[in-house]
């Protein structure tokens, strides 16, 4: 499922897809702002998302098998809800 299939979805409960479409743009902004800022962000029923640093680490060029410095990075996690699982 992508964007597209969201808004679609999202589309059959409100009257215009148009107002669909800024729904879940908003909505996917909001949450993309809140990650930005380090913010955990709870969606009940669905999941967890939330930043974590990773540390600086040496890596390997998987062609050529030379050691590269891979830098510190912050990147997104997320833990799905129970229910969301079943």
């Amino acid at each position: 499922m992508n964007r597209l299939d969201i808004i679609r979805s999202v589309s059959k409960v409100l009257a215009t897809r148009g107002e669909a479409a800024l729904a879940v743009e908003t909505t996917f902004d909001a949450v993309g702002q809140a990650l930005a800022r380090g913010e955990k962000v709870v969606i009940s029923n669905f999941g967890t998302f939330r930043v974590k640093a990773r540390r600086p680490r040496v890596g390997r060029n998987p062609k050529t098998g030379e050691k590269v410095s891979v830098p510190a990075r912050r990147g997104v996690r997320f833990k799905a809800s129970k229910n969301l699982l079943g």
